[in-house]
Protein backbone atom coordinates (compact mmCIF):
# COMPACT_ATOMS: atom_id res chain seq x y z
CA UNK A 1 0.00 0.00 0.00
CA UNK A 2 1.43 3.35 -0.99
CA UNK A 3 2.06 5.95 1.71
CA UNK A 4 -0.50 8.60 0.77
CA UNK A 5 0.82 10.99 3.41
CA UNK A 6 4.22 10.93 1.70
CA UNK A 7 3.03 11.72 -1.82
CA UNK A 8 0.57 14.54 -1.08
CA UNK A 9 2.58 17.77 -1.18
CA UNK A 10 1.51 21.40 -0.77
CA UNK A 11 0.28 21.86 -4.35
CA UNK A 12 0.01 18.41 -5.90
CA UNK A 13 1.03 14.76 -5.64
CA UNK A 14 4.67 13.74 -6.27
CA UNK A 15 6.48 10.46 -5.65
CA UNK A 16 8.72 7.71 -6.96
CA UNK A 17 6.76 5.47 -9.30
CA UNK A 18 6.16 1.92 -8.13
CA UNK A 19 7.10 2.50 -4.49
CA UNK A 20 5.56 5.82 -3.47
CA UNK A 21 3.11 6.46 -6.32
CA UNK A 22 1.42 3.29 -7.55
CA UNK A 23 -1.54 2.45 -9.80
CA UNK A 24 -3.43 1.47 -6.64
CA UNK A 25 -2.78 4.90 -5.12
CA UNK A 26 -3.88 6.64 -8.34
CA UNK A 27 -7.10 4.62 -8.32
CA UNK A 28 -7.86 5.62 -4.73
CA UNK A 29 -7.09 9.25 -5.56
CA UNK A 30 -9.48 9.07 -8.52
CA UNK A 31 -12.29 7.82 -6.29
CA UNK A 32 -11.55 10.48 -3.67
CA UNK A 33 -11.43 13.25 -6.28
CA UNK A 34 -14.75 12.11 -7.73
CA UNK A 35 -16.41 12.29 -4.31
CA UNK A 36 -14.75 15.55 -3.27
CA UNK A 37 -15.39 17.74 -6.33
CA UNK A 38 -18.15 20.23 -5.43
CA UNK A 39 -19.78 20.30 -8.88
CA UNK A 40 -21.50 17.51 -10.77
CA UNK A 41 -20.24 16.65 -14.22
CA UNK A 42 -17.32 15.17 -16.15
CA UNK A 43 -13.65 15.31 -15.19
CA UNK A 44 -10.79 15.86 -17.65
CA UNK A 45 -7.76 13.58 -17.40
CA UNK A 46 -4.49 14.37 -19.17
CA UNK A 47 -0.97 13.03 -18.93
CA UNK A 48 2.62 13.77 -19.85
CA UNK A 49 5.11 11.59 -21.75
CA UNK A 50 6.64 9.66 -18.83
CA UNK A 51 6.75 5.88 -19.33
CA UNK A 52 4.25 5.23 -16.53
CA UNK A 53 1.90 8.18 -17.08
CA UNK A 54 -0.56 6.25 -19.27
CA UNK A 55 -0.99 3.49 -16.66
CA UNK A 56 -1.42 6.00 -13.83
CA UNK A 57 -3.96 7.97 -15.88
CA UNK A 58 -5.91 4.77 -16.58
CA UNK A 59 -5.94 3.84 -12.90
CA UNK A 60 -7.08 7.31 -11.86
CA UNK A 61 -9.78 7.36 -14.55
CA UNK A 62 -11.02 3.96 -13.40
CA UNK A 63 -11.43 5.38 -9.90
CA UNK A 64 -13.34 8.38 -11.22
CA UNK A 65 -15.68 6.19 -13.27
CA UNK A 66 -16.25 3.82 -10.36
CA UNK A 67 -17.75 6.77 -8.48
CA UNK A 68 -20.05 7.65 -11.37
CA UNK A 69 -17.95 10.41 -12.93
CA UNK A 70 -17.71 10.63 -16.70
CA UNK A 71 -14.11 11.04 -17.86
CA UNK A 72 -12.95 13.24 -20.73
CA UNK A 73 -9.56 11.85 -21.79
CA UNK A 74 -7.50 14.57 -23.47
CA UNK A 75 -4.37 12.43 -23.92
CA UNK A 76 -0.78 13.66 -23.88
CA UNK A 77 -0.92 17.39 -23.17
CA UNK A 78 0.88 20.17 -21.33
CA UNK A 79 -0.33 20.92 -17.80
CA UNK A 80 -1.74 24.30 -18.78
CA UNK A 81 -4.05 22.48 -21.21
CA UNK A 82 -5.81 20.67 -18.35
CA UNK A 83 -6.76 24.05 -16.85
CA UNK A 84 -7.96 25.22 -20.25
CA UNK A 85 -10.02 22.07 -20.82
CA UNK A 86 -11.79 22.40 -17.47
CA UNK A 87 -12.48 26.11 -17.88
CA UNK A 88 -13.34 26.14 -21.57
CA UNK A 89 -15.65 23.13 -21.56
CA UNK A 90 -17.25 23.83 -18.16
CA UNK A 91 -16.09 20.58 -16.56
CA UNK A 92 -16.31 19.67 -12.89
CA UNK A 93 -12.55 19.28 -12.53
CA UNK A 94 -9.35 17.96 -13.98
CA UNK A 95 -6.34 15.80 -13.19
CA UNK A 96 -2.98 15.85 -14.95
CA UNK A 97 -0.51 13.00 -14.55
CA UNK A 98 2.92 14.66 -14.44
CA UNK A 99 5.93 15.27 -12.23
CA UNK A 100 6.82 18.41 -14.19
CA UNK A 101 10.62 18.81 -14.22
CA UNK A 102 11.40 16.07 -11.67
CA UNK A 103 13.70 13.22 -12.82
CA UNK A 104 12.28 10.30 -14.80
CA UNK A 105 11.77 7.97 -11.83
CA UNK A 106 9.15 10.34 -10.41
CA UNK A 107 5.58 11.06 -11.37
CA UNK A 108 2.69 12.99 -9.89
CA UNK A 109 -0.80 14.39 -10.25
CA UNK A 110 -1.94 18.01 -10.53
CA UNK A 111 -5.58 18.93 -9.92
CA UNK A 112 -8.10 21.66 -10.50
CA UNK A 113 -11.83 22.05 -9.89
CA UNK A 114 -14.54 23.82 -11.85
CA UNK A 115 -13.48 27.04 -13.57
CA UNK A 116 -9.87 25.80 -13.37
CA UNK A 117 -9.82 26.82 -9.71
CA UNK A 118 -6.80 25.47 -7.84
CA UNK A 119 -6.77 22.51 -5.49
CA UNK A 120 -3.90 22.90 -3.02
CA UNK A 121 -3.12 22.35 0.64
CA UNK A 122 -5.58 25.05 1.74
CA UNK A 123 -8.15 24.41 -0.98
CA UNK A 124 -9.05 20.75 -0.73
CA UNK A 125 -5.96 18.71 -1.58
CA UNK A 126 -5.52 17.30 1.91
CA UNK A 127 -9.24 16.57 2.12
CA UNK A 128 -8.82 14.42 -1.01
CA UNK A 129 -5.85 12.72 0.67
CA UNK A 130 -7.90 11.94 3.78
CA UNK A 131 -10.77 10.55 1.68
CA UNK A 132 -8.33 8.32 -0.19
CA UNK A 133 -6.74 7.13 3.06
CA UNK A 134 -10.11 6.33 4.65
CA UNK A 135 -11.21 4.34 1.61
CA UNK A 136 -14.90 4.82 2.44
CA UNK A 137 -16.35 6.22 -0.74
CA UNK A 138 -19.87 7.19 -1.71
CA UNK A 139 -21.95 4.41 -3.18
CA UNK A 140 -22.70 4.89 -6.88
CA UNK A 141 -25.39 3.15 -8.89
CA UNK A 142 -23.70 3.96 -12.20
CA UNK A 143 -20.27 3.64 -13.74
CA UNK A 144 -19.05 6.70 -15.57
CA UNK A 145 -18.26 6.74 -19.28
CA UNK A 146 -15.05 7.62 -21.09
CA UNK A 147 -14.85 10.06 -24.01
CA UNK A 148 -11.66 10.94 -25.86
CA UNK A 149 -11.33 14.58 -26.87
CA UNK A 150 -8.59 16.28 -28.88
CA UNK A 151 -8.30 19.86 -27.60
CA UNK A 152 -5.02 20.83 -29.28
CA UNK A 153 -6.49 23.09 -31.97
CA UNK A 154 -8.83 24.79 -29.48
CA UNK A 155 -5.84 25.37 -27.22
CA UNK A 156 -3.63 26.82 -29.95
CA UNK A 157 -6.34 29.27 -31.02
CA UNK A 158 -6.85 30.26 -27.39
CA UNK A 159 -3.12 30.97 -27.00
CA UNK A 160 -3.08 33.06 -30.17
CA UNK A 161 -6.05 35.11 -28.92
CA UNK A 162 -3.67 36.91 -26.53
CA UNK A 163 -1.90 38.68 -29.42
CA UNK A 164 -2.64 40.14 -32.84
CA UNK A 165 -1.16 37.44 -35.08
CA UNK A 166 -1.28 39.69 -38.15
CA UNK A 167 1.25 42.04 -36.53
CA UNK A 168 3.92 39.37 -36.04
CA UNK A 169 7.13 39.72 -38.02
CA UNK A 170 9.68 37.07 -38.89
CA UNK A 171 11.92 35.88 -36.05
CA UNK A 172 14.51 33.13 -35.80
CA UNK A 173 13.72 31.23 -32.60
CA UNK A 174 15.40 28.20 -31.02
CA UNK A 175 13.02 26.15 -28.87
CA UNK A 176 14.28 23.52 -26.40
CA UNK A 177 11.42 21.24 -25.33
CA UNK A 178 13.71 19.13 -23.15
CA UNK A 179 12.03 15.96 -24.45
CA UNK A 180 8.91 17.16 -22.61
CA UNK A 181 5.35 17.87 -23.64
CA UNK A 182 6.14 21.14 -25.40
CA UNK A 183 7.72 18.95 -28.08
CA UNK A 184 4.25 17.75 -29.04
CA UNK A 185 2.32 21.00 -28.64
CA UNK A 186 4.68 23.71 -29.95
CA UNK A 187 4.74 22.29 -33.51
CA UNK A 188 0.95 22.74 -33.60
CA UNK A 189 1.49 26.48 -33.09
CA UNK A 190 4.19 26.88 -35.71
CA UNK A 191 1.96 27.01 -38.84
CA UNK A 192 0.22 30.10 -37.44
CA UNK A 193 3.31 32.24 -36.74
CA UNK A 194 6.01 33.60 -39.11
CA UNK A 195 8.87 32.20 -37.04
CA UNK A 196 11.82 30.21 -38.31
CA UNK A 197 11.93 27.64 -35.51
CA UNK A 198 14.95 25.50 -34.70
CA UNK A 199 13.67 22.55 -32.67
CA UNK A 200 15.80 21.03 -29.91
CA UNK A 201 14.83 17.79 -28.15
CA UNK A 202 11.24 17.69 -29.37
CA UNK A 203 11.12 13.86 -29.17
CA UNK A 204 8.88 12.86 -26.26
CA UNK A 205 10.98 10.92 -23.76
CA UNK A 206 10.14 10.88 -20.06
CA UNK A 207 13.58 9.56 -19.17
CA UNK A 208 15.05 12.95 -20.21
CA UNK A 209 18.09 11.61 -22.12
CA UNK A 210 19.59 15.02 -22.92
CA UNK A 211 19.00 17.11 -19.81
CA UNK A 212 16.40 17.50 -17.08
CA UNK A 213 13.58 19.70 -18.36
CA UNK A 214 14.02 22.42 -15.75
CA UNK A 215 14.91 25.71 -17.47
CA UNK A 216 15.70 27.48 -14.18
CA UNK A 217 18.90 25.43 -13.84
CA UNK A 218 21.66 27.13 -15.90
CA UNK A 219 23.20 23.77 -16.90
CA UNK A 220 19.98 22.86 -18.70
CA UNK A 221 20.26 25.91 -20.99
CA UNK A 222 23.75 25.15 -22.34
CA UNK A 223 22.59 23.41 -25.52
CA UNK A 224 19.99 26.10 -26.21
CA UNK A 225 22.55 28.86 -25.75
CA UNK A 226 24.98 27.14 -28.12
CA UNK A 227 22.30 26.76 -30.79
CA UNK A 228 21.26 30.42 -30.43
CA UNK A 229 24.86 31.44 -31.10
CA UNK A 230 25.28 28.96 -33.95
CA UNK A 231 22.12 30.07 -35.78
CA UNK A 232 22.33 33.77 -34.92
CA UNK A 233 18.81 33.49 -33.49
CA UNK A 234 16.73 36.39 -32.25
CA UNK A 235 15.57 34.48 -29.16
CA UNK A 236 15.37 31.11 -27.48
CA UNK A 237 12.69 29.34 -25.48
CA UNK A 238 13.18 26.59 -22.91
CA UNK A 239 10.20 24.67 -21.53
CA UNK A 240 9.92 22.49 -18.46
CA UNK A 241 8.77 18.87 -18.63
CA UNK A 242 5.02 19.46 -18.52
CA UNK A 243 5.18 22.65 -20.57
CA UNK A 244 3.54 25.04 -18.12
CA UNK A 245 6.75 27.05 -17.65
CA UNK A 246 8.82 28.70 -20.35
CA UNK A 247 12.00 30.73 -20.05
CA UNK A 248 12.73 33.30 -22.75
CA UNK A 249 16.42 33.64 -23.65
CA UNK A 250 17.88 36.64 -25.47
CA UNK A 251 20.09 36.68 -28.56
CA UNK A 252 23.20 36.62 -26.36
CA UNK A 253 22.06 33.46 -24.59
CA UNK A 254 21.05 35.23 -21.38
CA UNK A 255 17.73 34.08 -19.85
CA UNK A 256 15.11 36.58 -18.80
CA UNK A 257 14.41 36.04 -15.11
CA UNK A 258 10.88 35.68 -13.82
CA UNK A 259 11.15 39.24 -12.50
CA UNK A 260 12.17 40.65 -15.90
CA UNK A 261 9.48 38.66 -17.71
CA UNK A 262 6.86 39.78 -15.19
CA UNK A 263 7.86 43.40 -15.83
CA UNK A 264 7.63 43.00 -19.63
CA UNK A 265 4.26 41.26 -19.48
CA UNK A 266 2.93 43.74 -16.92
CA UNK A 267 3.73 46.59 -19.31
CA UNK A 268 1.96 44.71 -22.11
CA UNK A 269 -1.22 44.10 -20.12
CA UNK A 270 -1.36 47.58 -18.64
CA UNK A 271 -1.31 49.03 -22.15
CA UNK A 272 -4.39 46.92 -22.88
CA UNK A 273 -6.01 47.37 -19.45
CA UNK A 274 -5.03 50.80 -18.05
CA UNK A 275 -5.00 50.98 -14.27
CA UNK A 276 -5.39 47.23 -13.80
CA UNK A 277 -4.25 45.22 -10.80
CA UNK A 278 -1.26 42.92 -11.31
CA UNK A 279 0.06 40.43 -8.78
CA UNK A 280 3.67 39.52 -8.12
CA UNK A 281 4.85 36.97 -5.62
CA UNK A 282 6.88 37.70 -2.51
CA UNK A 283 10.24 36.96 -4.16
CA UNK A 284 9.75 38.94 -7.37
CA UNK A 285 12.31 41.69 -7.70
CA UNK A 286 11.62 45.40 -7.40
CA UNK A 287 12.00 45.91 -11.16
CA UNK A 288 8.65 44.16 -11.65
CA UNK A 289 6.95 46.20 -8.94
CA UNK A 290 8.31 49.45 -10.34
CA UNK A 291 7.27 48.51 -13.88
CA UNK A 292 3.71 47.95 -12.71
CA UNK A 293 3.62 51.34 -10.94
CA UNK A 294 5.31 53.25 -13.75
CA UNK A 295 2.76 51.92 -16.22
CA UNK A 296 -0.18 52.98 -14.08
CA UNK A 297 -1.03 49.62 -12.55
CA UNK A 298 -1.67 48.52 -8.99
CA UNK A 299 0.87 45.96 -7.74
CA UNK A 300 -0.17 43.49 -5.05
CA UNK A 301 2.23 41.01 -3.39
CA UNK A 302 1.10 37.46 -2.87
CA UNK A 303 2.50 34.29 -1.37
CA UNK A 304 4.63 31.98 -3.50
CA UNK A 305 2.60 29.14 -5.03
CA UNK A 306 -0.07 28.76 -7.68
CA UNK A 307 -3.01 28.01 -5.38
CA UNK A 308 -2.45 31.23 -3.41
CA UNK A 309 -1.93 33.33 -6.53
CA UNK A 310 -5.00 32.00 -8.34
CA UNK A 311 -7.12 32.73 -5.28
CA UNK A 312 -5.73 36.25 -4.97
CA UNK A 313 -6.28 36.91 -8.67
CA UNK A 314 -9.97 36.23 -8.21
CA UNK A 315 -10.07 38.27 -5.02
CA UNK A 316 -8.46 41.33 -6.62
CA UNK A 317 -9.73 40.79 -10.20
CA UNK A 318 -6.14 40.92 -11.45
CA UNK A 319 -5.46 40.73 -15.20
CA UNK A 320 -2.04 39.12 -14.79
CA UNK A 321 0.27 37.66 -12.18
CA UNK A 322 3.94 36.74 -12.31
CA UNK A 323 6.18 34.57 -10.18
CA UNK A 324 9.96 34.82 -10.06
CA UNK A 325 10.03 31.04 -10.65
CA UNK A 326 8.68 31.52 -14.18
CA UNK A 327 4.98 30.84 -13.70
CA UNK A 328 2.70 33.44 -15.32
CA UNK A 329 -1.07 33.67 -14.80
CA UNK A 330 -3.71 35.28 -16.98
CA UNK A 331 -7.24 36.42 -16.20
CA UNK A 332 -8.37 35.46 -19.70
CA UNK A 333 -6.92 31.99 -19.16
CA UNK A 334 -9.29 31.21 -16.29
CA UNK A 335 -6.77 32.79 -13.88
CA UNK A 336 -4.44 29.85 -14.63
CA UNK A 337 -0.77 29.78 -15.57
CA UNK A 338 0.64 28.96 -18.99
CA UNK A 339 4.17 28.76 -20.30
CA UNK A 340 3.07 28.89 -23.93
CA UNK A 341 0.89 31.98 -23.52
CA UNK A 342 3.74 33.81 -21.78
CA UNK A 343 6.21 32.74 -24.48
CA UNK A 344 3.95 33.81 -27.35
CA UNK A 345 3.30 37.22 -25.79
CA UNK A 346 7.03 37.67 -25.15
CA UNK A 347 7.86 36.90 -28.77
CA UNK A 348 5.04 39.20 -29.92
CA UNK A 349 6.49 42.06 -27.85
CA UNK A 350 9.92 41.37 -29.38
CA UNK A 351 8.48 41.15 -32.88
CA UNK A 352 6.72 44.51 -32.64
CA UNK A 353 9.50 46.36 -30.84
CA UNK A 354 12.11 46.48 -33.59
CA UNK A 355 14.68 45.98 -30.83
CA UNK A 356 16.82 43.10 -29.68
CA UNK A 357 15.50 41.10 -26.76
CA UNK A 358 18.52 42.09 -24.67
CA UNK A 359 17.63 45.74 -25.27
CA UNK A 360 14.06 45.16 -24.09
CA UNK A 361 15.29 43.41 -20.96
CA UNK A 362 18.14 45.81 -20.15
CA UNK A 363 16.21 48.44 -18.13
CA UNK A 364 14.86 45.76 -15.80
CA UNK A 365 18.12 43.82 -15.56
CA UNK A 366 20.23 46.87 -14.77
CA UNK A 367 18.08 48.19 -11.93
CA UNK A 368 18.88 45.47 -9.36
CA UNK A 369 20.90 42.28 -8.89
CA UNK A 370 19.23 39.17 -7.48
CA UNK A 371 20.67 35.86 -6.32
CA UNK A 372 19.47 32.44 -7.38
CA UNK A 373 17.24 30.97 -4.69
CA UNK A 374 19.46 29.24 -2.11
CA UNK A 375 18.34 26.43 0.21
CA UNK A 376 19.56 25.80 3.75
CA UNK A 377 18.79 22.63 5.70
CA UNK A 378 17.81 23.53 9.27
CA UNK A 379 16.32 21.56 12.13
CA UNK A 380 14.18 24.35 13.61
CA UNK A 381 12.91 26.66 10.90
CA UNK A 382 10.93 28.96 13.20
CA UNK A 383 13.89 29.49 15.54
CA UNK A 384 16.02 30.63 12.60
CA UNK A 385 13.30 32.98 11.38
CA UNK A 386 13.06 34.47 14.88
CA UNK A 387 16.84 35.04 14.96
CA UNK A 388 16.70 36.74 11.56
CA UNK A 389 13.83 38.99 12.65
CA UNK A 390 15.83 40.09 15.69
CA UNK A 391 19.10 40.59 13.80
CA UNK A 392 17.52 42.65 11.00
CA UNK A 393 15.03 44.60 13.12
CA UNK A 394 16.25 47.86 11.53
CA UNK A 395 14.54 46.92 8.25
CA UNK A 396 10.87 46.98 7.26
CA UNK A 397 9.57 43.49 7.99
CA UNK A 398 6.52 41.48 6.96
CA UNK A 399 5.42 37.86 7.37
CA UNK A 400 3.36 37.44 4.20
CA UNK A 401 5.46 34.43 3.16
CA UNK A 402 8.20 33.58 5.63
CA UNK A 403 10.15 36.69 6.64
CA UNK A 404 10.78 39.58 4.25
CA UNK A 405 13.05 42.46 5.29
CA UNK A 406 13.15 45.59 3.12
CA UNK A 407 15.81 48.30 3.02
CA UNK A 408 16.12 51.33 0.73
CA UNK A 409 18.52 49.60 -1.68
CA UNK A 410 18.02 45.93 -0.89
CA UNK A 411 15.74 43.25 0.51
CA UNK A 412 15.74 39.58 1.41
CA UNK A 413 13.14 36.88 1.96
CA UNK A 414 13.58 33.66 3.90
CA UNK A 415 10.67 31.26 3.72
CA UNK A 416 10.22 27.69 4.91
CA UNK A 417 9.68 24.80 2.53
CA UNK A 418 6.26 23.21 2.85
CA UNK A 419 7.62 19.69 2.46
CA UNK A 420 11.27 19.61 3.54
CA UNK A 421 13.43 20.82 6.49
CA UNK A 422 14.63 23.72 4.35
CA UNK A 423 14.70 27.48 4.43
CA UNK A 424 14.83 29.21 1.04
CA UNK A 425 16.72 32.48 0.71
CA UNK A 426 16.10 35.11 -1.96
CA UNK A 427 17.83 38.48 -1.93
CA UNK A 428 18.28 41.56 -4.10
CA UNK A 429 20.35 44.74 -3.98
CA UNK A 430 21.33 47.70 -6.12
CA UNK A 431 25.00 46.69 -6.42
CA UNK A 432 26.97 43.44 -6.29
CA UNK A 433 28.88 44.63 -3.24
CA UNK A 434 25.68 45.36 -1.32
CA UNK A 435 24.16 42.05 -2.41
CA UNK A 436 27.21 40.04 -1.35
CA UNK A 437 27.26 41.68 2.09
CA UNK A 438 23.54 41.17 2.65
CA UNK A 439 23.68 37.51 1.64
CA UNK A 440 26.75 36.97 3.83
CA UNK A 441 25.08 38.56 6.84
CA UNK A 442 21.85 36.60 6.41
CA UNK A 443 23.70 33.33 5.79
CA UNK A 444 25.72 33.83 8.98
CA UNK A 445 22.51 34.01 11.02
CA UNK A 446 20.91 31.01 9.30
CA UNK A 447 23.98 28.78 9.79
CA UNK A 448 24.88 29.98 13.30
Amino acid sequence: MADLDAIFKAYDIRGRVGTELTDEAANLVGKALADWLPEAGPVAVGRDMRPDSAALAAALSEGLRAQGRDVIEIGEVTSDMIYFAVGNFNLAGGAMITASHNPGEYNGIKFCREGAKPIGEESGLFEIRDLAKAGTFKSSDVTGSTTEKDIVEDWVQHVLSFINVDELTELRVVVDAGNGMAGKIFPELEPYVPFDVEELYFELDGTFPNHIANPLEPKNLVDLQAKIAETNADAGLAFDGDGDRAVLVDENGQPLSGTVMTALLAEYFLAKHPGATILHNAICGRAAVEAIKQNGGTPIRTRVGHSFIKGDMRKHDAVFAGEHSGHYYFKDNFMADSGLIAAVIGLYILSKSGKKLSELAAPYRQAYLQITETNFEVSDKQAVLDRLAAKFSDGQQDLLDGLTVQYDRSWFNVRPSNTEPLLRLNAEAATQEELDKLVSDVTAVITA
